[in-house]
C-alpha cells in the first residue's frame, strides 16, 4: 500500500528496530517532503543532501492512504528541509488539513523540526490543527554539539513552549534518546525543563548505532534505569511516559496520545 502510494515512512528511512511490530498492528509513521535531509546529525541514519522537490499532492496521497489503512492515529514527520523559506511549515499544514477533511473523526500527530525558531512558520504549522505536536529535544544540552551539532537545545525548548501556548488545544510531546554518554542528573534536568516549558507527553528509549558512518553506543542503558526515569518523569508531573530501550518518539503513539486527547 505504501508502494502504491509512493509513500515515505520514517520507519523505513531511520532504520527502526520496531518495524516488525508497528507493521503488525497497521501502523506507520510518514514522512514527507522527501527522504533526504539538509542536515547531518550525528545520530540519525537518514540521508544527508541535497533535497528533491516538494510534491504537491503528497498531502493528498497520505490521507487517501491513512484512510485505506483505517488508521485512528496518524503521525507525520518529515526530513529538515531548511532549503525552504518556510523549513516545509506550509507542507505540515496542508497534510493535517487534508486528513482532518477526510477523517474528521482520528486524531493526527506531527513530529517536527526546529524551523530555525522561525515563529511564522510554528503559527503556519500550528494553523492545520494538529492534535499532537510533537518536536525532540534528543538529548541533554551538554552532548548537543555532539549529536545535533546544527541545532540549538534552548530553541528547540522555545519551539515547544510556543506550541502549546499558541496551538489551540494542542497537546506537546517531546523525546530523548540515552545511551550517548549523559548522567542521570542531566536526564533528570532535561526533564523538568520540557515540563516546566508545557510538554505533557515524554518518550526516552536507548540510542542504537543504525551503521557505522553514526555516533557508538556510549551505554545500554539497564531496563532497572529506565524505569526509574519513567518513575520520575511521572512523579514531575507528565500526563504520559514511555520509557524502555526500544520506545522511540513514535512508538506506540495512539496509545501514548489517547489518554491526554480525552482527559
Amino acid at each position: 500500500m505504501l508502494q502504491r502510494g509512493s509513500l515515505n515512512t520514517v520507519c523505513s528511512e531511520a532504520k527502526c528496530p520496531n518495524r516488525s511490530e508497528c507493521y503488525n498492528q497497521g501502523t506507520a509513521t510518514f514522512l514527507i517532503m522527501g527522504t533526504v535531509c539538509t542536515r547531518n546529525c550525528s545520530f540519525c541514519a537518514v540521508t544527508h543532501g541535497t533535497p528533491a522537490r516538494i510534491e504537491p499532492d503528497e498531502g493528498k496521497r497520505i490521507a487517501t492512504a491513512a484512510a485505506e489503512m483505517e488508521l485512528q492515529h496518524v503521525v507525520i514527520t518529515s526530513v529538515t528541509r531548511d532549503d525552504l523559506q518556510d523549513g516545509g511549515a506550509s507542507c505540515f499544514a496542508d497534510v493535517v488539513k487534508r486528513i482532518r477533511e477526510l477523517l474528521p473523526d482520528v486524531s493526527v500527530e506531527i513530529l517536527v523540526p526546529d524551523f530555525r525558531g522561525d515563529e511564522k512558520a510554528l503559527r503556519t504549522v500550528l494553523s492545520g490543527r494538529p492534535h499532537v505536536f510533537n518536536h525532540n529535544l534528543e538529548t541533554v544540552p551538554r552532548l548537543y554539539s555532539k549529536v545535533r551539532p546544527q541545532a540549538g537545545y534552548a530553541l528547540s525548548l522555545e519551539l515547544l513552549r510556543k506550541a502549546g501556548k499558541w496551538g489551540e488545544g494542542v497537546v506537546t510531546k517531546s523525546g530523548i534518546m540515552v545511551g550517548l554518554g549523559e548522567s542521570e542528573s542531566e536526564v533528570e534536568t532535561v526533564m523538568h525543563d520540557l515540563f516546566s516549558a508545557g510538554c505533557s507527553i515524554l518518550t526516552i528509549g536507548q540510542y542504537l548505532q543504525p551503521s557505522t558512518l553514526q555516533l557508538k553506543v556510549e551505554e545500554f542503558v539497564t531496563p532497572e534505569q529506565f524505569a526509574k526515569y519513567g518513575k520520575i518523569a511521572r512523579e514531575i508531573g507528565f500526563a504520559e511516559v514511555f520509557s524502555a530501550p526500544y520506545v522511540r518518539s513514535s512508538y506506540r503513539a495512539f496509545q501514548s496520545a489517547a489518554g491526554v486527547l480525552t482527559s
